[in-house]
């Protein structure tokens, strides 16, 4: 269609079409005659970012359903919100395009034929390791058991296992796409080790596709260096030197989610950190702690309120240091100077002595890093092993697994900036900044005054008790 929503654009990307060819040449191969079972067709894509590999997966997608009845496939992601919010929606938005869309319904849950819903589908779900069971169990016999695994870096390995139990029937396929955050793991194998030759991998740098930005990937050079982490991982889609560019690994984060609730000694205080938001985006967070729990309800408002009037969010914060959180009172509470300072003087001028301004960007405290925020953020990474955060909250758990990180010539941590964050499209970790800002500074246990009265005097002094 001339003035259809991809006028713009003339076709796929020559790697897109390249991999496509690709695939045409593996069914031939494979002459599957829809009764005998014949070898899995396997690629893995380890790329830069934005080349159009989650574009790349939606088109697989609707190829084998619309071309083998009865199919049936999973879709997964690094995250839940990678998945709803990038990849089925990705795979949503593709659908009304197809010639086949007639004959299919999408919704959140599933993509399935209209007239065979039970039989013929697509389903996203969660990798977390105790939802491995839903990728047990996926078989056709007489069409195309498929699963595609978008920012497979992350995946579990026990994910990868139980769905290869898919793949021994009809014409199975297994499509693997991502950017090669860790140097080991079964996308890395599949990638760079032994298993690279069952699953013909891609190693795509951005450079080559049209898609990404030329500028901005310049700017990454001259910032990071050609041969950095950041750069072999984010450009050139290879491996980190290091055993992983995300400086949280999602193993760690979901470990933290699992665990049972801490015990909290009656007198351990609850520290809070503050992210104000500039605007635009990003939001207001309040985050809690209080010793190894973190489970306590977030105060979440829009930037774009506060960026109006700021009078309702202090009135808030006022209220949480005179009232406490959940009957909880507030010990300490750590505000982000770079917006937050207009807040924090204030309070203070309110009575409230307990604000403590923290700038993100001055010296840190332990010299092995970069800045502030960098010491913060170290330190909840090392909490995380021990502490326990909100199993359902998928904000946090995003946010925390979103930085990079690389060292400087001092060999100092420096923790990806929210500016880079956001120029390759990940949203800004607000709410993973409040938590490390309950780092600010040390919290001792409020020493509680003696209740009980002086014993009496007596002798010369006793005029001194009276």
């Amino acid at each position: 269609m001339p003035n259809g929503p991809l006028a713009a654009h003339d076709g796929p990307d020559r790697w897109q079409a390249e991999f496509l060819t690709w695939v045409g040449e593996e069914v031939r191969a494979r002459a599957f005659d829809g009764h005998t079972p014949v070898l899995p067709i396997r690629r893995a894509v380890s790329k830069g970012h934005g080349v159009g590999g989650t574009v790349l997966a939606a088109w697989l997608v609707h190829w084998i359903l619309s071309t083998r009845p009865h199919s049936r496939g999973t879709v997964t992601a690094n995250t839940n919100d990678q998945l709803e919010t990038k990849t089925w929606a990705t795979i949503r938005r593709w659908t009304p395009w197809c010639l086949t869309a007639p004959w299919f319904e999408v919704n959140s849950a599933r993509l399935y034929h209209k007239d065979f819903p039970a039989s013929w589908f697509c389903t996203p779900q969660t990798c977390r390791e105790e939802n491995s069971e839903a990728f047990a169990g996926q078989h056709a016999e007489d069409a195309t058991s498929f699963f595609i695994f978008d920012e497979a870096s992350a995946v579990p390995n026990l994910i990868y296992e139980v769905a290869e139990g898919g793949l021994t029937d009809g014409e199975p396929m297994a499509f693997l796409f991502g950017n090669p955050t860790r140097s080991s793991g079964k996308f890395h194998e599949a990638c760079f080790g032994a298993r690279r030759d069952r699953w013909s991998p891609v190693i795509l740098d951005a450079r080559t596709c049209r898609f990404p930005n030329p500028a901005q990937i310049a700017e990454w050079i001259a910032d990071y260096g050609e041969d950095s982490d950041f750069v072999r991982v984010r450009v050139r889609g290879l491996p980190p030197r290091a055993s992983s560019l995300q400086f949280i690994d999602q193993d760690r984060v979901w470990a933290a989610q699992r665990r049972p609730e801490p015990v909290v000694l009656p007198d351990e205080p609850l520290v809070a950190g503050v992210d104000v938001s500039g605007g635009g985006e990003a939001w207001n967070v309040v985050r809690f702690r209080q010793g190894l729990n973190a489970r306590f309800p977030a105060i979440r408002i829009p930037g774009e309120v506060t960026r109006q009037d700021r009078s309702a969010f202090l009135a808030q914060l006022a209220e949480l240091l005179t009232k406490g959180h959940h009957g909880h009172p507030v010990a300490m509470l750590f505000i982000d100077t770079a917006f937050g300072a207009p807040y924090a003087e204030r309070l203070q001028q309110m009575g409230f002595k307990h604000v403590v301004e923290v700038n993100f960007g001055a010296k840190a405290i332990d010299r092995h890093q970069a800045n502030q925020r960098a010491y913060m953020w170290n330190r909840m990474k090392e909490w995380l092993a021990t502490g326990a955060i909100d199993p359902v909250d998928t904000k946090l758990e995003r946010d925390l697994t979103a930085p990079g990180y690389h060292l400087n010539r001092q060999d100092q941590l420096v923790l990806e900036s929210k500016e880079s964050l956001q120029e390759r499209g990940v949203a800004s970790p607000d709410d993973a900044d409040a938590l490390c800002l309950t780092w600010g500074a040390p919290v001792v246990p409020a020493v509680k005054q003696p209740t009980q009265a002086p014993p009496a005097r007596h002798g010369a002094d006793a005029w001194m008790a009276t």
